[in-house]
Order: C-alpha cells, then sequence, then structure tokens
C-alpha cells in the first residue's frame, strides 16, 4: 500500500468521524425533544413522539437515505448533498433510538425525586430541567456513549446508497482499482477499530463509575 492510498483511506476515516459527528450532535438534539414528549403529561404530544419512535424503528437505514437524498428532487429542490442527505438520515433514525434510551433514563430517576421537587414549588420544566435531567443524565451517559459506536459503524451505509466519500466507500474504491480486497477492507476494519474503540472504552469506564457510585 503506497502513501497516496493511505491517504486516500485517512480521508476515507475523516469523512467517517465527520459524518459520525454532525449527526450525533443533530441527533442529541431531536432525541432530547423526542424524549421529553414522551414523558409529557399530554397525551397527544406522546401520542406524536411514540409514533415517530415506532415508525422510524420500523424503517431500514437505507431506505431513509435513499429518502433523504432523492426524495428532495421530488420535491423540486435540486444539489442535495451526499454528506447533508446522510446527515439527515442518520439523525432520524438516531433521534429515535436516542429518544427511547433517554425517556427510559428518565423515568428511572426515583420518583422521591419528582416528587422533593414538586414540594419545593417548581414547575414542570424547572423539575425536569434542574432536578430530573441532571440524574437522568448520569443514568444515560453509558449508554449514549455506547451508542455512538453503532452510530459510527452506521455511517457505512452512507456509501451504499448515497455515494457518500466515508471510509467504507474509499476502501472499496482501492479494491476495485487493485482487487487486493483483504489488504483494503482489514486497512478500514483497523480505522474502524482505531475510532470505535476510545468510545468502547469510555462507555465500559462510565458504566463501572456508574455502578461504582450507586454501591
Amino acid at each position: 500500500m503506497n502513501e497516496d492510498q493511505i491517504l486516500y483511506l485517512l480521508q476515507g476515516a475523516w469523512g467517517t468521524v465527520l459524518l459520525s459527528v454532525l449527526s450525533f450532535v443533530f441527533s442529541a438534539i431531536l432525541g432530547l425533544i423526542i424524549a421529553l414528549m414522551r414523558v409529557s403529561g399530554h397525551r397527544a404530544v406522546r401520542g406524536v413522539a411514540f409514533g415517530y419512535i415506532n415508525i422510524i424503528q420500523g424503517t431500514p437505514l437505507l431506505v431513509t437515505m435513499g429518502i433523504c437524498f432523492y426524495g428532495p428532487s421530488v420535491l423540486g429542490f435540486e444539489g442535495v448533498s451526499a454528506l447533508f442527505a446522510a446527515v439527515l438520515a442518520l439523525t432520524i433514525q438516531a433521534a429515535a433510538f436516542l429518544g427511547e434510551i433517554w425517556r427510559g433514563c428518565i423515568e428511572s430517576v426515583p420518583k422521591n425525586q419528582w416528587e422533593a421537587a414538586e414540594c419545593l414549588g417548581l414547575n414542570s420544566v424547572q423539575r425536569m430541567f434542574k432536578v430530573i435531567l441532571p440524574q437522568a443524565l448520569k443514568i444515560a451517559t453509558p449508554p449514549t456513549v455506547g451508542f455512538m459506536v453503532q452510530m459510527v459503524k452506521n455511517t457505512s451505509f452512507a456509501s451504499l446508497v448515497i455515494g457518500f466519500a466515508e471510509l467504507t466507500y474509499n476502501a472499496k474504491i482501492l479494491n476495485n482499482s487493485t482487487f487486493e480486497p483483504f489488504l483494503y477492507f482489514g486497512a478500514a476494519a483497523v480505522l474502524y477499530f482505531v475510532i470505535c474503540y476510545p468510545l468502547s472504552w469510555l462507555s465500559l469506564r462510565l458504566e463501572r463509575k456508574l455502578t461504582l457510585a450507586r454501591n
């Protein structure tokens, strides 16, 4: 493998990291909104969030990416970039799963904490953001970091439908020109490990720390 090929793979790895970070930031924002809707006191609001989660979780990521990339042109919007479509699709998908993860974490906060916040005279917004969410954040951190690992791996789907130049896509291009799949896909696997292992290690570390704190 020459220097240009290594650089090409590293460029693909950068595309993977960029797509993962952008998707996680936007899906975290949307996922928090969905989680708050799921624990809302309004039945209609809970129903909307519940419907969104079930529809998105029941739709394959490849289908969502295809809709996000080709759909805008049907509506008259031309020139949708591969990066935009990939980020949008991953955001839509990840938000549904993060919303459910965080909903569970919010509801796992002991009931006496909700009651104590109410006794302090805090309104529903103050109770949520000043008392409940800070505690739920500690519970949510390990599974959220673990989910980020899955998001990094899911970026490879962007090469199948959209043709976004991420790590798997660049490895495939090199293989098509040299017919050495073990070399290039093996190198891609190593780069995925380099990207994902710190997140896996952090998730395990946080989970152990949280377990010790509870004990």
